[in-house]
């Protein structure tokens, strides 16, 4: 007599504690046992006797049971064993979680993030996580194709983002070569991709290289009423002009106050070269200043919820925005831009500025500069060049050529 619901709900193991089973039809059954309740199909394949397992009761229910019975019953009338062909589809999923766009990615990420600066590796990440995964995560690499990659990129396309489009598919285009030359995949869909995304529109960070404005940014400055490291942060922004994220991340194990000299590390820089920073006797004052309160811990600029991190990427473009400039004026990055400009104008060596700048040597022949080149100029132009901003400051008309005999 076949099983029913009520059944199922009251069946129990023998009185004795031993397992008990209570027949449904077409060789499935309930076992009941101390641990639970399991549904089971018995049948023969190959001339040998098999057990498959169902499920569990009540999370399959009687009627989920016997579909799944009815599935087993149509394989075997195919002469497909059951048992094999589960192992075989889990195989499969196995096999495609691991060959996911998400889990290659993530492999991807793993094995070149050591060649990465943390900032950099970060927005990676951040990018895959909030406008890749979430929609192609999922799918098996090799099987997806040109317009489903290009669905997901105008998705980012339609709300504004072009910029970020067109990094999402570069990712995805090296993520698709890691791929291929790892097996998963037979060919990269984002490269027939090119001239699908609206072009991007080559805009500078936002900068001030008029030498009066400069003079009331830095006197704002002087002015801020935010807390001490944050000040300082902003004090030294445009008399070293590093990029924001190797300003932030400053460590006092860097800094030799004695000597004058920043040195960070190859791993902390965009090009992965190490970078001397000259510090002038202005800059040298600011982190003296700073020392007393955060020297004691790993961190020239620690974050303000915890030392053991370094000051939040938003911190001195907020503090800007504070002071009155929005970020279509002035922003962290656009103390680079300040320098490069004025000190090109100030007729200074073209390579030294391009040292100091750790900016990318195009040039192949003068690629073979070491870190430490054009230093004795460099300390004379970064002390030239925080002169200048103090003369500003003051309120001089200045004009200074500074190129050095």
């Amino acid at each position: 007599m076949p099983l029913t619901d009520t059944a199922c709900k009251n069946a129990k193991p023998k009185p004795d504690g031993k397992p008990a089973k209570y027949a449904d039809e077409k060789g499935m059954y309930l076992l009941v046992n101390q641990t639970g309740k399991y549904w089971r199909l018995d049948y023969r394949y190959a001339n040998k006797r098999k057990t498959l397992a169902i499920g569990v009761y009540p999370t399959v229910t009687l009627k989920d049971a016997r579909e799944k019975r009815d599935e087993a019953r149509r394989l075997l009338a195919e002469d497909i064993d059951p048992g094999e062909h589960r192992k075989v589809t889990k195989a499969i999923k196995v096999l495609q979680a691991e060959n996911s766009l998400e889990a290659v990615a993530r492999e991807w990420f793993a094995k070149f993030k050591p060649t990465w600066t943390d900032g950099h590796a970060e927005r990676i990440i951040r990018r895959l996580e909030r406008d890749i995964f979430p929609w192609l995560g999922s799918r098996p690499i090799a099987d997806i194709e040109a317009p489903e990659l290009l669905t997901n990129l105008q998705r980012i396309e339609r709300r504004g983002a072009i910029e970020t489009a067109h990094r999402a598919m570069q990712n995805t285009s090296q993520i698709f070569r890691y791929a291929i030359a790892t097996g998963r995949a037979k060919y990269n869909p984002a490269a027939d991709l090119t001239g699908a995304l609206a072009p991007t529109i080559k805009t500078s960070f936002p900068t001030i290289t008029d030498p009066t404005k400069i003079a009331e940014l830095l006197r704002a400055i002087d002015g801020y009423q935010g807390t001490l490291a944050t000040q300082c942060a902003l004090k030294l922004a445009p008399l070293v002009f590093v990029r924001p994220g190797e300003l932030r991340q400053a460590e006092w194990c860097e800094v030799d106050l004695e000597n004058a000299l920043w040195i960070i590390p190859a791993a902390r820089m965009k090009m992965r070269e190490k970078h001397v920073v000259p510090l002038s006797r202005q800059a040298v004052a600011i982190l003296s200043e700073l020392k007393p309160l955060t020297g004691n811990g790993r961190y020239v600029f620690p974050g303000a919820r915890s030392n053991g991190r370094p000051m939040s990427e938003n911190t001195v473009n907020a503090a800007l925005r504070r002071l009155g400039y929005d970020k279509d004026t002035m922003t962290g990055h656009g103390f680079r831009h300040m320098a490069s400009t004025l000190l090109n104008e100030q007729c200074w060596n073209r390579d030294a500025i391009e040292r100091q700048m750790a900016h990318a040597e195009r040039n192949s022949i003068r690629a073979t500069y070491n870190y430490a080149e054009y230093l004795p100029e460099r300390n004379k132009m970064m002390q030239a060049w925080a002169d200048y901003l103090d003369s500003l400051k003051a309120g001089a008309k200045v004009t200074p050529l500074f190129k050095t005999a």
